[in-house]
């Protein structure tokens, strides 16, 4: 198996850990500490070795940071893990709330006071973040401190895990669709266009997607951790552990990159400083560390140059998302038509749910990993909306409930992310009327057709209509943008009240609106949607729209009629003709027969 099913969280340590660090704290002289959810790389994902919220709070979610003061502790998480963070944290030690902005700083000021010194690991913020914290704190006489060495490392001590030293391999051409040299010049030119000497990258997806690498270094994402430098002119320089590269990815990677050990990046910054140079560092995604050392004055503070060029796929990463999701289209709905089999009697649970999907994803041959942990709900887990199933919560998919089951795959061609919430058994029809409003939403969204320029933040209320309607909401963003065998989430991209990036063709994003009833159950209708080239079909002004690449049933058995316009009807019973058209002839008959009764026109 390619995920477990032993808890992540520790609750009953919680208190000792703490206290642990309270000491640790009034030998150090500060009033308060920092351990946000992140690493050296700032990614939304991290290695074992980095889980240092989870090993202090016991809260396993992918965002969220705690601070700690001598007499009050707080775990500020955002909307999408209320119910999961006070579940697996100490609620007697940290209060859990969420984190909207200014919000730490008011803690801050309330629990520390003026002439307070807070704590943090200058590797495990953002720039961005500290300069922000700290403009905050500085009218209320509240100092930041920059640590020498992560207090929770120290405490953790031998128990902490190594971090990952694992083989990178090269993502061929025939998938990237663009060579090493190709995107290094690209970006080059852009560095002298804007008088820049450098720039430093720190994120492992930009750095993979540039130098058409991969690794397993971050579970679920084939990403390997490293720094990279690039130079206005010349080689770039590439921060990894030589022996990490075989002869086949170093012949790839050579040519457009010195290798360099780990332990050279200080020294190459310190150059960097004593030449004078301006070096390019995105204040949001590059770690405080690095501003710290080159001094503000050198810095010229921009995005990350890869994150938009590695967003909009090219024409070989649309190729091969299309196929992928063909491969994964065939694993889901063998499972959908198993789990209709078995789910009835009430025998079913989470995890053999999780294990089947896997099972039928890994028949392609295909699969090189799951794109993050398969969320698999059954009645009131489903409403936790990044529940992660575990031998300790494991729960009975029962008759009368839905279940909602929301999983992708890694493949070498690209990342899938689907969710499809299921009826067992006859649903009630106020399931039906939030699960018919979800699909409006969704609907909505598919359909969209949209100028150059549109943001995610323009189109998210598509997708809430329908829902505010019946005085419905959901609490996380419609839509967030999918790597090319990269991570599962992926920038700038979104579809969102926070989504600012505008929408370029080729850029891959999902599509789900949800609803949660808290301790009854969840819904959510997930596709991944290609943006298309614009055109213009009438009026006067190109338009671009949305292409959906995931193919799987929607359930008609939750679906009001009556609920639904005649485009609605229209387009789903379009997608499902299309979903049974392009399945179909690679089914065995059992499972083509269901695909087919599946499919049947609203």
């Amino acid at each position: 198996m390619l995920q477990t099913f032993h808890s992540l969280s520790e609750p009953e340590r919680v208190a000792e850990r703490v206290k642990a660090l309270r000491v640790y704290m009034a030998k150090a002289k500060i009033d308060a500490v920092l351990v946000p959810r992140s690493d050296k790389h700032q990614g939304e994902y991290v290695p074992a070795s980095a889980e240092r919220l989870q090993w202090l709070s016991g809260f396993s979610g992918s965002a969220g940071i705690a601070v700690i003061a001598k007499k009050a502790a707080a775990l500020m998480i955002d909307g999408r893990y209320t119910v999961q963070a006070a579940a697996e944290t100490d609620t007697k030690v940290f209060e859990v709330s969420l984190l909207p902005r200014g919000k730490l700083a008011d803690w801050l000021a309330a629990n520390v006071g003026k002439g307070g010194m807070i704590g943090f690991d200058p590797w495990n913020h953002t720039a961005g973040e500290i300069n922000r914290l700290t403009a905050a704190l500085a009218p209320k006489g509240i100092k930041l401190k920059a640590l020498p060495k992560n207090p929770i490392d120290i405490l953790w001590g031998e128990n902490r895990p190594k971090p990952p030293h694992n083989p990178v391999i090269a993502q061929p051409i025939g998938f990237a669709g663009r060579t090493s040299a190709d995107k290094v010049s690209e970006l080059q030119a852009r560095l002298k266009s804007e008088g820049q000497s450098a720039v430093i990258l720190t994120l492992p997806d930009s750095i993979c997607w540039l130098f058409n690498i991969r690794g397993s270094d971050v579970a679920h994402n084939p990403v390997v951790l490293a720094f990279a430098i690039v130079p206005v002119s010349g080689k770039a320089e590439l921060f990894i552990a030589p022996d990490r590269l075989d002869s086949e990815v170093r012949a790839e990677v050579t040519p457009v990159a010195k290798l360099l050990a780990p332990a050279m990046l200080i020294e190459r910054v310190k150059d960097l400083k004593a030449k004078g140079q301006r070096v390019r560092l995105d204040p949001e995604s590059a770690a405080y560390w690095f501003e710290q050392k080159l001094g503000a004055k050198l810095i010229a503070r921009g995005q990350d140059p890869c994150i938009v060029p590695k967003a909009i796929k090219s024409d070989a990463e649309v190729i091969g998302s299309r196929a992928a999701h063909v491969r994964d289209g065939h694993a889901m709905v063998r499972f959908l038509a198993w789990l209709d089999d078995w789910a009835s009697d009430g025998t079913l649970d989470e995890i053999t749910a999780v294990q089947k999907l896997e099972e039928f994803r890994r028949d392609t041959n295909m699969l090189r990993d799951v794109s993050f942990p398969t969320i698999s709900g059954s009645g009131p887990n489903g409403a936790i909306v990044h529940y992660r199933v575990s031998d300790a919560t494991n729960r009975r998919v029962k008759p009368g409930e839905l279940f909602l089951i929301d999983s992708g795959g890694q493949y070498q061609d690209g990342t899938t992310d689907i969710t499809r919430t299921i009826a067992v058994g006859e649903p009630t029809e106020d399931m039906q009327r939030h699960f018919t409003a979800v699909l409006k939403g969704h609907i909505a969204v598919a359909t969209a057709r949209f100028p150059k320029g549109t943001r995610g933040i323009d189109l998210d209320p598509f997708a809430r209509r329908a829902l505010w309607q019946i005085g419905a909401d959901f609490d996380h963003g419609t839509g967030h943008g999918i790597g090319s065998y990269l991570s599962v989430h992926e920038g700038p991209q979104s579809i969102s009240r926070a989504g600012m990036a505008p929408l370029h063709p080729g850029m891959l994003i999902s599509n789900e609106p949800g609803y949660y009833k808290v301790g009854q159950y969840g819904i959510r209708i997930e596709n991944v949607v290609l943006v298309t080239l614009p055109e213009t079909v009438d009026g006067d002004r190109e338009m671009m729209a949305f292409e959906t690449l995931t193919l799987a049933p929607i359930d008609r058995r939750l679906i009001l009629p009556e609920m639904l316009e005649k485009s609605e009807r229209d387009w789903l019973n379009g997608y499902h003709k299309h979903v049974f058209e392009t399945l179909a002839r690679n089914l065995d008959l059992t499972t083509r027969n269901w695909l087919k009764q599946a499919t049947q026109p609203v």
